[in-house]
């Protein structure tokens, strides 16, 4: 899924039934699960994004459960882009 880079930071906006569902919650409590470093924010048109720096491994399977998210989300689709982002985070936040 991530190209072969060891570490490596993603972007991914998350679509369908995602506010509402303690996905910011669980997708922070995953991430830190994973040692994955980043944020997760709501935005204004009902999606979730997502921003979010680590090894290869645990990057995939961060992306794989953001694809299904909590048991209570109900994804549509989602876009993801491997980007360079600010590894300045020291941990995985909830933004508001």
């Amino acid at each position: 899924m991530i190209s072969e880079i060891r570490n490596s930071c993603i972007r991914m906006i998350v679509f369908g039934k995602v506010q509402g569902v303690f996905f910011r919650k669980h997708t922070q409590q995953k991430a830190i699960e994973l040692n994955i470093i980043g944020f997760v924010k709501n935005q204004s048109d009902q999606s979730v994004l997502i921003n979010a720096c680590g090894e290869k491994e645990n990057l995939d399977t961060f992306i794989d459960w953001c694809k299904h998210g909590p048991p209570r989300a109900n994804v549509s689709h989602f876009e993801l882009n491997v980007v360079i982002l600010d590894r300045s985070f020291i941990s995985f936040t909830i933004l508001k």
